[in-house]
């Protein structure tokens, strides 16, 4: 099955009109580590899931790169900016392996919000789990230490230390490497 309805499918019932029109519209295709799926400044407002990869989506201040997530298989993604307020996109979105993606444009999706009202209770709560991330990642920003941080990712995304060099990790806990390095002993 198609991974991006499954992914769909976790958040309310599909009926088999609608589950085959998304399946039509569904668009997959495959990058290569170090490309991008997104740039800043693009309008690119798709939801996608990774059927095979992994992603880190970051931005730059003062010349530097801030990572601000990592994107691992079987879970739904999107730059918010444009796929909520058709903005163009504060963030870039690389690929960090060789990946496989399954997408589906905003303004497909939503077409099928209007032929299909049961599909609106979907696309709520994927936008609330979108809000309880982004607050979650907010708090622990402003509240958590360091070595809290890093045990949240551990606790989170357990994966990633194989997968994300260090220099991601510790620009996306929002310390320097040297630090993340005596943390990690």
């Amino acid at each position: 099955m198609n991974p991006l309805i499954q992914q769909f499918r976790r958040y309310g019932h599909l009926n088999e009109a609608a589950e085959k029109e998304i399946e039509q519209r569904i668009k997959y295709f495959s990058k290569r580590k170090g490309e991008h799926f997104l740039k800043e400044g693009q309008h690119v407002s798709s939801y996608f899931v990774l059927s095979k990869g992994l992603i880190r989506a970051y931005f730059f201040k003062n010349g530097r790169e801030l990572n601000s997530w990592f994107g691992e298989e079987n879970q739904i993604f999107g730059s918010i900016l444009p796929v909520y307020t058709e903005r163009p996109s504060f963030e870039n979105i690389q690929f960090l392996e060789d990946s496989e993606v399954y997408a589906i444009a905003v303004d497909d999706l939503n077409e099928l919000y209007r032929k299909y009202p049961e599909l609106n209770l979907i696309g709520r709560k994927i936008a609330e789990e979108v809000c309880i991330v982004l607050e979650e990642r907010i708090i622990s920003l402003h509240t958590e230490s360091a070595i809290e941080r890093y045990q949240s990712l551990i606790k989170l995304q357990p994966n990633l230390l194989n997968r994300v060099n260090l220099g991601h990790i510790a620009s996306y806990l929002g310390i320097t490497q040297e630090t993340l390095s005596r943390i990690r002993r």
